[in-house]
Order: structure tokens, then C-alpha cells, then sequence
């Protein structure tokens, strides 16, 4: 399967939006972001591990912002 370079600029910049995150509000905008990656990209077809990718990374993310506020 080839990944096409947008695809991979998408992905980053939706990982480095989710760990930029800072209160539970912006994850829930990040969270979002991810929805609509998903939906996008779903249309042309994306590796399913870029969006278990995304949900991990998001549910530690919310884990490392319940500890500390």
C-alpha cells in the first residue's frame, strides 16, 4: 500500500495538535480533529493503524491531563 505524502503531513499534524494539547478543552477540539481525519482519508482508504494510532494517543493524552489537573 502506498501512503501518500498528504496523508502523512495530515497525520502528523493531527499527533502534534493532540500532544500540543494543554486542558481538556482543546482535547475535545483535537478529539474532533481526529474524527474528521478519519472520515476524510476513510474515503481514499488509510492504514486502520494510523487511526488506532490516533485513539491511543489521544486516550493517554487525556490520562496525562486528568493526572495533572
Amino acid at each position: 500500500m502506498v501512503v501518500h505524502p498528504q496523508l502523512v503531513k495530515a497525520y502528523k499534524k493531527t499527533i502534534d495538535t493532540i500532544e500540543s494539547c494543554t486542558t481538556k478543552k482543546q482535547l475535545k477540539v483535537a478529539s474532533i480533529m481526529v474524527e474528521n481525519f478519519k472520515k476524510m482519508y476513510k474515503q481514499v482508504g488509510y492504514p486502520k493503524a494510523l487511526s488506532y494510532s490516533l485513539d491511543r494517543t489521544i486516550k493517554r493524552k487525556k490520562g496525562s491531563l486528568s493526572n495533572t489537573h
